[in-house]
C-alpha cells in the first residue's frame, strides 16, 4: 500500500511542464482501463460471481423458451384436434349431401315416373273421348241423313198420293179398312 500512496505523491509532484494531453497510445490506454475495470470489479464484487449471473440469465430465458415450446405444443394439439372434429364434421356433412343428392335423384325420378304414367292417362283418357265423340257425331250425321231421306221419300209418296189419289180411289180405301176392322173385330 506503501507503493501507491507514494506513486499519488509521486504524481501530486510531477512538475506540470505547462501541458496536459491525451495519452494517444491505444495500447497503454486500453492496458489502464482495463486495469481499472478489473480493479474495481474485484473491489466492489467480491460477494457476486459473474458466472452465476450469467448462469441465473441463461436458466429464466431457459425457463421462458420452454415454456413458450410447451404453449405452442398445447397450442398444436389442440388445433389438431379441431381439425380432426372439423374433418368428422366435413365426412358427416358430405355423406348427408350425397345421401339428399340421392334421395333427391330418386324423387326426381319417381316424380317422373308418375308425370308420365299420368300424362299415359290423360292421352288415353282424350283418344277414348276423341273416338266417342266421333262415333257419336258418326251416329248423329247418319240420324240426320235417314231424316233427310225419310223425309225426301215421305215427301216423294206424299207427292205421289195425292198426284194419284182421287176421291174414288180415297173411298174405296177406307171402306177396305173399315172391312178390316170389322174382320178384326168379329173374331173377337
Amino acid at each position: 500500500m506503501k507503493n501507491v500512496t507514494h506513486s499519488f505523491v509521486f504524481l501530486a509532484h510531477w512538475p506540470s511542464a505547462g501541458s496536459f494531453g491525451l495519452n494517444t497510445d491505444i495500447l497503454a490506454t486500453n492496458l489502464i482501463n482495463l486495469t481499472v475495470v478489473v480493479g474495481v470489479l474485484i473491489f466492489f464484487g467480491k460477494g457476486v460471481c459473474a458466472s452465476c449471473l450469467l448462469k441465473d440469465l441463461l436458466d429464466n430465458r431457459k425457463q421462458r423458451i420452454l415454456s413458450t415450446i410447451r404453449n405452442s405444443e398445447e397450442l398444436r394439439r389442440g388445433t389438431i384436434e379441431q381439425l380432426e372434429k372439423a374433418r368428422v364434421r366435413l365426412q358427416k356433412v358430405e355423406l348427408e349431401a350425397d345421401e339428399y343428392r340421392m334421395n333427391g335423384y330418386s324423387e326426381i325420378e319417381r316424380e317422373k315416373a308418375n308425370l308420365i304414367n299420368a300424362t299415359s292417362i290423360s292421352l288415353e283418357q282424350l283418344e277414348k273421348s276423341k273416338n266417342e265423340t266421333l262415333y257419336f257425331e258418326k251416329q248423329r250425321a247418319m240420324n240426320q241423313v235417314r231424316q233427310r231421306v225419310f223425309q225426301q221419300a215421305v215427301q216423294g209418296a206424299l207427292g205421289t198420293l195425292n198426284s194419284c189419289l182421287n176421291t174414288e180411289l180415297h173411298f174405296r180405301t177406307i171402306r177396305a179398312n173399315i172391312g178390316i176392322l170389322g174382320a178384326i173385330e168379329s173374331k173377337r
